[in-house]
């Protein structure tokens, strides 16, 4: 059979099926027409992984501070989370914002302050005809005289999209390793560190999707009734409250340990215990609080067992105590078949602590490890972890004081998306065009009957990641070199 009579067939049969299946594609057409709201996900960045390793070396001998529930992925990653926003499948135009960021600090000078001081976070992505670009907030002392400047949403990257389309997308969307380059407005506020035009890791990115809400005229999800009375609210003694938080990633390290190469561990969390990616949440609080005194009293519910090579740390019974601007947080620890209860494991700074509306909230609040604490990581393990004094994971607190105050979101991670290699490049000979229309009408055909069944769950882009090196703007002892510092030593225990 020749390729024209095949033509003619399939051209035949696409349009029977169009008019069979209209009446089921023209509302789905019309409902796609409108932007969809991007809520959850998460934008996996390492800013650019050789600055990290210049930071944390031993020419800067500093590190980096995470904050606003920002976590580590593995591989020099940073993962910002909580994705809100607005797709639009038709032009395939998306915007995704997302929460959380890091803070680099490195060459302290004799008063602790830093030479090198810079925050990136709330990074966004937008995307539209084919371009893109990441904004960020920025906070970066200058190398020369030490000015501090502060921009929001700024331009910092262009995104490298050859080849992906955007077009028609569901839920999850997911983009792979697409390469980022710094722009002129990213270099000066990258405080100078980096020339426009010098290659930053690749960023990958997974969002969710909600449909569109319907159109006028369409019946939506019915209302509740008026006459339905909302749900009672147990009454609650001045100073009790019934309906609490504390949120806690024990030691950002310590997890990376568990979870790498020495640890081969994991960690399981039970009655009631959530994880929000770079933190643990504790629920159900009970207690009281006196915001007058600044002093609170409060058990949650929840544990968290950590297990691995030569590891086996439970944390449960979690418990806070404030007075005076300090605050305490204790736990039953179980080490192997051994518990010790109420252990104070960590303290932390309270005087932040404040009272707005219905909630009392401390954010964030810097903690280090008690004598107790001390004891009770180093029991579990044949070599010393962390000494009294270590610097732990800060301490996060919400206590709702009426019914209808609400507790702050854990960070909203998404769906999870596994990027697939991308299709075949269409032949670029022209001599070919008749050939691969064939191929292209046959593909209509299979798109049709997967619109039909459902199919398509999500879209799936990637992009392989292009390593490029880049030129710091100036030599210096503050300029971080592009070469990776591998001067560190293995060791047993987990490093910062």
């Amino acid at each position: 059979m020749s390729a024209r009579p095949a033509r003619a067939s399939a051209v035949a049969l696409l349009a029977t099926l169009a008019a069979l299946l209209g009446a089921v594609l023209l509302p789905a057409t019309a409902a796609q027409a409108a932007d969809r709201t991007v809520e959850g996900g998460r934008l996996d960045w390492g800013i650019k992984s050789s600055f990290q390793s210049y930071v944390t070396g031993p020419v800067a001998k500093g590190g980096f501070k995470l904050k606003g529930g920002a976590a580590t992925a593995g591989g020099s990653l940073f993962r910002f989370h909580s994705a809100n926003g607005s797709y639009d499948p038709d032009s395939g135009a998306l915007q995704a914002s997302f929460s959380g960021g890091v803070t680099f600090q490195g060459h302290q000078k004799p008063d602790g302050t830093y030479e090198l001081d810079m925050s990136v976070s709330r990074p966004t992505v937008k995307i539209s005809g084919g371009s893109g670009t990441l904004y960020v907030d920025v906070s970066s002392k200058a190398k020369e005289g030490g000015a501090v400047t502060t921009a929001s949403q700024v331009p910092f990257a262009k995104l490298g999209l050859g080849g992906v389309n955007m077009k028609g997308g569901g839920s999850p969307i997911a983009l792979a390793n697409i390469p980022a380059t710094l722009t002129d407005q990213g270099a000066k506020a990258f405080a100078g560190y980096y020339a426009a035009g010098a290659q930053l890791d690749p960023v990958s990115l997974s969002v969710d999707v909600k449909a569109a809400a319907p159109a006028a005229g369409q019946s939506a999800s019915p209302a509740p009734s008026p006459s339905t009375p909302a749900a009672s609210q147990s009454p609650q003694a001045a100073g009790q409250f019934t309906d609490a938080a504390v949120d806690w990633g024990v030691r950002r390290t310590f997890r990376e340990y568990v979870s790498g190469s020495i640890g081969q561990g994991k960690w399981e969390l039970a009655e009631g215990a959530q994880d929000g990616g770079a933190l643990f949440r504790f629920p159900q609080g009970k207690g009281a609080y006196d915001g007058a005194k600044g002093t609170l009293d409060a058990a949650f519910a929840g544990s968290v067992h950590f297990t691995g090579a030569h590891l086996d740390l439970k944390l449960a019974k979690v418990t806070a105590k404030v007075e005076n601007g300090k605050g305490v947080l204790f736990a039953d620890v179980t080490t192997g078949t051994d518990t010790k209860p109420a252990v104070p494991l960590v303290e932390f700074d309270a005087k932040g602590l404040k009272t707005e509306g219905g909630l009392a909230t401390l954010t964030e609040a810097p903690a280090t490890l008690t004598e107790g604490g001390a004891q009770a990581f180093n029991s579990m393990a044949a070599f010393s972890m962390y000494a009294a004094g270590t610097e732990m994971d800060p301490v996060s607190l919400a206590v709702a004081l009426d019914g209808a105050a609400k507790l702050p979101a854990l960070p909203n991670l998404g769906s999870t998306a596994t990027p697939a290699a991308p299709p075949a490049p269409a032949p670029a000979d022209a001599a070919k065009a008749d050939e691969s229309s064939n191929t292209g009408l046959y593909a209509a055909l299979a798109v049709a009957v997967l619109v039909l069944a459902g199919g398509a769950a999500f879209l799936v882009l990637r992009n392989r990641r292009k390593e490029a090196a880049a030129t710091p703007a100036a030599a210096g002892s503050a300029v971080p070199s592009d070469s990776p510092d591998s001067t560190g030593p293995a060791g047993a225990g987990p490093r910062d």
